[in-house]
This record gives structure tokens, C-alpha cells and sequence, in this order.
């Protein structure tokens, strides 16, 4: 039998997926050229970095996560660009491609929701991080935690390739780029959207409250 849960997380898991999958689209692109969110000279180039020392759970995930260091592998294993290269004053995010398969109240510590590339050479993609996504319509009740590490939010949804409505918590681990702000930092000074067609700079979002 489908419960009220059940419901509200596959509603939550099929809203998250049809936002991001938008973000593929041709009109979506559209959009964010024409409300002028592309490269611009404000965007940084990335700076090299090595990557970074890990205990020994986390340097067992990189390594595991190391073969979509090639993102049509990624694409193979139902990760989906998002479009956008997401960037900040203080730093950037860089490019999400999304599983929402793999959306849902408790995040699987070897299955991360979304991988983060940076823009690289040639119009590649550089994998840099792991990031694990838990919307609040999943039904979710507390702040979930990895690795030790509380996650972040809740937090209202990163227009323009996400609805504000879409209340959130979130974690970044940088495996594979080197975070002066530290491993688990939202954004990461090292990476740069310079040279990305849909390159976006966004402002923090709001920090809803979590009403249960």
C-alpha cells in the first residue's frame, strides 16, 4: 500500500528530477542567455590544485567515484548535466550532473545524488566533487548527516535552475580538488566557471526554517 510518505518522497524525487532534467533542454538554455545569467567577465578561470589528503572512508569513496572522472560514464550510470556552472563571489560550485534516482531522506554515504565538474581544457569537464541532495518533500525530519559532517540547510532551491520552493539540505565533499575553505565547504575558491556557455552567478540563498 502507498502511505502519505511515500507519496510526498516519489513526489519530491520526480519535482527534483524534472527541474534539473529541464536544465538540458535547449529552452532552458534559452532562458538563462536571455535573463543575461551566462559568461561574463565577472566569472573566474579555475586555478590548479592537487587533490586532497583523505581518510581512509573517503579516499575509498574517491576512489570508487573515479571512473566518472570521464562524465560519459556518468551519463551512462544516469547522471544528467544540469547545464549551468554555478559560481559565486567567493568561489564556485561548478557543473551538477544529477541522479535522481538516487534522491531520497536517507543519502547513501557511496551513492552521492549529484557529481561536480568544472570547466577544463577544450570545453572538457574536470570531475572535483560529490554532493548529496535531500529536498524536504522526501519526507526528511532532521538534518541528515555523512561522514561526521552535518549537512547544510535547509535552504531554499539556487534559482535559476532550481525553484526557490525547492527546500533542501545539502553536502559537498571536494575529492578530487584541493578546498583551501576545507573538504566540506559549499563552494571552493579553486574552481571557476570562466569560458562555460551557462555560466551563473548566484548569491546565497535563503534559510527557510524546518517545520516538521
Amino acid at each position: 500500500m502507498t502511505t502519505h510518505r511515500d507519496r510526498v518522497t516519489q513526489g519530491g524525487t520526480f519535482l527534483l528530477a524534472g527541474v534539473m532534467a529541464a536544465g538540458l533542454t535547449l529552452g532552458a538554455g534559452q532562458a538563462l542567455a536571455q535573463a543575461g545569467l551566462v559568461q561574463g567577465p565577472q566569472h573566474r578561470a579555475s586555478t590548479p590544485a592537487p587533490e586532497p589528503a583523505l581518510p581512509p572512508d573517503l579516499a575509498e569513496l574517491r576512489d570508487a567515484l573515479r571512473k566518472y572522472e570521464d562524465p560519459v560514464v556518468a551519463i551512462r550510470d544516469g547522471y544528467l548535466s544540469t547545464l549551468g556552472c554555478v559560481a559565486y563571489a567567493n568561489g564556485a560550485m561548478g557543473v551538477h550532473f544529477l541522479n535522481a534516482a538516487l534522491v531520497g531522506p536517507t543519502p547513501d554515504p557511496l551513492r552521492p545524488a549529484l557529481l561536480v565538474y568544472e570547466p577544463a581544457e577544450q570545453g572538457r569537464l574536470r570531475l572535483v566533487a560529490a554532493e548529496w541532495f535531500v529536498p524536504l518533500a522526501t519526507g526528511i525530519t532532521e538534518r541528515p548527516v555523512l561522514f561526521g559532517q552535518p549537512f547544510n540547510g535547509p535552504m531554499a532551491g539556487h534559482e535559476p535552475l532550481m525553484p526557490t520552493e525547492l527546500h533542501h539540505y545539502d553536502l559537498h565533499v571536494w575529492l578530487f580538488k584541493e578546498n583551501p575553505d576545507g573538504l566540506f565547504a559549499v563552494t571552493n575558491p579553486n574552481v571557476g566557471c570562466a569560458g562555460h556557455p551557462y555560466a551563473l552567478m548566484e548569491a546565497p540563498t535563503d534559510l527557510p526554517p524546518h517545520r516538521h
